[in-house]
């Protein structure tokens, strides 16, 4: 039955469904949209209201379509592409360990997901039973390069949207004078 493949798609979908309405609608003490956005700004993707929908998005949807073990290259792609920005830019500086908030979970799944589509989803999966799977070496290379290509152009856009620094006011514009 491909029990371990179909437990591996429910489980780290599943936590990435959770994570993408967090981010999307506030759901399970997640801040939503406006507490995203301000995450995105922190972290210089802007524009900010856009990469908070992006990233809920590619969770939310990336999730179901794994759990579902359907699209699954694809389904893959998005979430290694939202493990590598998050890698890039959080987690890189504190180094690998995960007790640091380093990198080390990030690469897990990263690893999870690359060797889930090189495997296939397994015989429990909508994949299966409309006969698509694609996997194989050359899939999971499909899945890991564009999962970083997409992170790298989305960090880059990001970079280049950033709102000019608005100037401080000089004494003379102080409000209350």
């Amino acid at each position: 039955m491909g029990f371990g493949k179909l437990a591996v798609r429910v489980v780290i979908g599943g936590l990435f469904i959770g994570h993408g309405t967090q981010k999307l609608k506030g759901w399970f003490g997640g801040s939503g949209l406006d507490g995203t956005e301000q995450m995105m700004a922190a972290l210089d993707m802007y524009p900010t209201r856009r990469n908070a929908i992006a990233a809920g998005t590619a969770e939310t949807v990336g999730g179901s379509l794994l759990v579902l073990g359907l699209a699954t290259p694809l389904a893959a792609s998005a979430l290694i592409g939202t493990m590598f920005t998050a890698v890039h830019k959080v987690h890189w500086k504190n180094g690998v360990w995960n007790a640091n908030r380093g990198w080390e979970m990030n690469a897990i799944i990263i690893t999870s997901l690359t060797a889930l589509v090189e495997s296939g989803p397994g015989p429990a999966s909508l994949d299966a039973a409309f006969g698509t799977v694609t996997a194989g070496p050359k899939w999971a290379l499909l899945a890991l390069a564009a999962g970083a290509a997409s992170s790298a152009t989305l960090i880059e856009l990001g970079r280049r949207a950033k709102p000019a620094e608005v100037p401080a006011p000089t004494p003379e514009q102080e409000p209350g004078d």
